[in-house]
C-alpha cells in the first residue's frame, strides 16, 4: 500500500534531496566576484570554473532516486528497511562530501585573500532532515513488518 506513513516520509526525502541537487550549496564572494558551488560544478558569473564536485552530484542524484524507488517496493518490507539503511549511508556521504568540497574550495580559491565572504546555502541542511525522515520511515516499515508477522502467527 502506497498510502502508508513511511511512503510519505520517503516522498518528502525525495523532494528535499531534489532541492539539494538543483540549488546552490555554497556561495563565495571575493572582491566582487561570486563563485557558486553546486552539485555538479563550481562556477562564477562568467562560466564553469571546475567540474570538481562531480562525485558529490552523482551521490546526491543516487540519494534522490533511492527513496523514490523504495516507495514502490511496499510489498517487500525487509528490502525497504535495508534500502532505508543504504539511504542513510548515502546521506551521510552527501554531508561528508559537501563539507569536504566547501572546505577544499575555500582553501584553494581564497587562501591568500584577506577578505572572503562565504554563504552556506539551505541545501546543506536538507541531508540532515532527510536522515531523520529516513529513520522514521525505517521504523514505520519495521513496525508494519512486526504487525504482519504477529498476524501470521495467530493464524
Amino acid at each position: 500500500m502506497i498510502q502508508r506513513i513511511q511512503s510519505l516520509y520517503l516522498l518528502i526525502v525525495t523532494v528535499l534531496m531534489a532541492v539539494t541537487l538543483f540549488c546552490p550549496i555554497a556561495k563565495f564572494n571575493v572582491e566582487g566576484t561570486e563563485v557558486v558551488l553546486s552539485a555538479f560544478g563550481v562556477s562564477d558569473s562568467v562560466g564553469v570554473l571546475s567540474s570538481m564536485p562531480i562525485w558529490m552530484g552523482i551521490l546526491l542524484a543516487a540519494s534522490t532516486l533511492l527513496p523514490l524507488v523504495t516507495i514502490f517496493l511496499f510489498k517487500r518490507r525487509m528490502l525497504q528497511i535495508r534500502l532505508c539503511g543504504v539511504e542513510i549511508a548515502l546521506l551521510v556521504g552527501d554531508l561528508a562530501l559537501m563539507a569536504f568540497y566547501i572546505y577544499k574550495l575555500y582553501a584553494s580559491f581564497f587562501e591568500n585573500i584577506e577578505w572572503a565572504n562565504m554563504i552556506i546555502g539551505v541545501p546543506v541542511i536538507m541531508p540532515i532532515a532527510s536522515i531523520v525522515l529516513t529513520v522514521l520511515a525505517m521504523r514505520a516499515t519495521l513496525r508494519d513488518e512486526l504487525l504482519v508477522r504477529s498476524l501470521d502467527r495467530i493464524r
